[in-house]
């Protein structure tokens, strides 16, 4: 109760400059329902089982879409409308906040997103090839879809709907592989990115978490991106432990940012060899929209890195050297169109 009642506060002052006069918030046991607001009594109601069974990142956009109701009855004095009519859509859409009525908040792939997502797949079993020069060719054929879908995309002016998604297990202390690949992300793979707040209500800790937004097709390139490089770099890791008779894990930070710096310079390489064949990416400008109408206050924080070692160094021409592959079964997210489905 206490951090969402500091949530409330923080985003009374992020999203509706400090215009909201605070409600009474409580939990509740109701079920079927995530949230509501009741004006009558000034109250934001909470669901109990969302609080303590979903990621905190969804209970906060769930409290953001009863603020929104809040401000349309208390502060535009909209009373005329539905709950969910025009002047409430129209302001989670100017806040970037999820306006639907019932269920959890999320983003729905188009039917091209979905074929293009499928030739990326195929294009992935290509890349598991035991020879090199036909891995390679397969994994830049898929780069290549995904900048010409994209491009496409931004010529023809087409509508294109963003959502976000989080990526990783919440972290209280975010290391330098993982803001590598964080930028990695938003460089090379059509989404921004951002370290947000996280709360684990059931063992009372706070941390961070990585956040994507984009479109459907792309956050989904991303997750996958996100997932297979780090499960990649933990693998050379233990290579590199066999292979050198290491024993403790102390170069193991030291080595896996290493490892994320090559993938770094090798997708460096790439994208200027797309650029001398005339595709160049300029940065979606309604997607920068989408970001800043999500997170209207963004702080910027400098980090020092690790020492560059020998350890730095071997994993630094390992990352050279990865091809992104399609994941073994049983790895990544449930429901990714990208990533096979975990078995219960």
């Amino acid at each position: 109760m206490r951090e969402l009642l500091e949530t409330y506060h923080a985003l009374n002052y992020s999203h509706f400059r400090r215009k909201l006069q605070p409600a009474v918030i409580a939990l509740s046991d109701t079920a079927g329902r995530l949230g509501r607001w009741v004006a009558d009594a000034r109250l934001i109601e909470i669901g109990r089982r969302l609080v303590l069974e979903q990621p905190w990142g969804v209970v906060v956009e769930v409290l953001k879409h009863e603020m929104a109701h809040q401000y349309v009855y208390e502060v535009l004095k909209v009373t005329h409308e539905t709950a969910h009519g025009p002047r409430f859509r129209e302001v989670c859409e100017t806040l970037g906040i999820d306006a639907v009525a019932a269920g959890m908040p999320t983003a729905v792939s188009t039917p091209e997103e979905n074929r293009v997502l499928e030739r990326i797949s195929r294009l992935m079993a290509l890349a598991e090839s035991a020879n090199v020069h036909e891995a390679e060719a397969a994994m830049a054929a898929a780069q290549r879809l995904m900048l010409k879908y994209n491009l496409d995309l931004a010529q023809t002016r087409a509508v294109r709907r963003y959502g976000f998604r989080h990526v990783g297990k919440p972290t209280g202390r975010v290391t330098e592989s993982e803001r590598i690949v964080g930028g990695i992300l938003v460089k090379h793979f059509f989404v921004e990115a951002i370290w947000t707040p996280m709360y684990l209500p059931l063992e009372g800790k706070r941390g961070s978490v990585l956040e994507i937004c984009g479109t459907t097709a792309n956050l989904e390139m991303a997750a996958y991106v996100h997932a297979f490089l780090h499960h990649t770099a933990e693998q050379l890791w233990l290579a590199h432990k066999r292979a050198n008779g290491i024993q403790a894990n102390r170069d193991r930070r030291t080595f896996t940012a290493g490892v994320m710096l090559g993938f770094l310079e090798k997708l460096n390489a790439e994208r200027k060899r797309e650029i001398e064949k005339g595709l160049v990416w300029v940065q979606d400008a309604d997607l920068s929209d989408y970001y800043r109408a999500r997170y209207p206050r963004v702080h910027h924080v400098r980090h020092s890195g690790n020492q560059r070692t020998e350890a730095h160094a071997h994993g630094r021409a390992a990352g050279r050297q990865i091809e992104l592959r399609r994941p073994l079964e049983g790895e990544g997210r449930r429901g990714s169109m990208l990533l096979p489905p975990k078995r219960g």
